[in-house]
C-alpha cells in the first residue's frame, strides 16, 4: 500500500517514539526526509540520524534527544502543507513559530532549512512543518 503523505509519517513516528521514550526510531528513507532530518540535527532537536541501506528504499534512523528528566527535546510537531492544501509563503510572509521559541522547516529552491535561514536568505517556499 503506498503512502499518501510520507512527511506525515516521519512526524508522526517521531512524536509517537518520543512519547514511548524510544531511544532511536526508524523511518523508511527518501531525499527529504534526510534532509528534515538535518534540519532537526541542525537545531538540536534530534541527537543524530543517519541513513541505513537495505537494497530497497532504505531506512532513516534517528536517534531522540531527551534531557535528564527524560523529556523528549521536541515539545510539538505539527505538518503545515499537506497534500490536500499546500502553503507557500514569501520570505516577508514567514511568521515565527510559538513568538521564535520553535521554527518552522520550509522547503525552497536552495533546498530544505529553517524559516530563520530562508528569511535571511531572501527565499519563500512551501512550509513543511513546525517543530517546538
Amino acid at each position: 500500500m503506498t503512502m499518501s503523505d510520507p512527511i506525515a509519517d516521519l512526524l508522526t513516528r517521531i512524536r509517537n517514539a518520543g512519547k514511548a521514550k524510544f531511544p532511536k526510531v526508524d523511518i523508511p528513507g527518501s531525499k527529504i526526509k534526510v534532509e528534515i532530518a538535518r534540519v532537526l540535527q541542525e537545531q538540536g532537536y534530534i541527537k543524530n540520524y543517519k541513513f541505513v541501506e537495505d537494497g530497497k528504499q532504505g531506512m532513516l534512523r534517528l536517534y531522540l534527544k531527551y534531557d535528564q528528566e527524560g523529556t523528549h527535546a521536541i515539545f510539538g510537531i505539527t505538518r503545515v502543507s499537506k497534500p490536500s492544501r499546500r502553503v507557500y509563503a514569501k520570505y516577508s510572509d514567514l511568521k515565527p513559530v510559538l513568538n521564535g521559541l520553535g521554527v518552522a522547516v520550509v522547503s525552497t529552491s536552495k533546498g530544505v532549512m529553517t524559516d530563520k535561514q530562508a528569511k535571511s536568505q531572501k527565499l519563500g517556499g512551501e512550509i513543511l512543518c513546525n517543530i517546538w
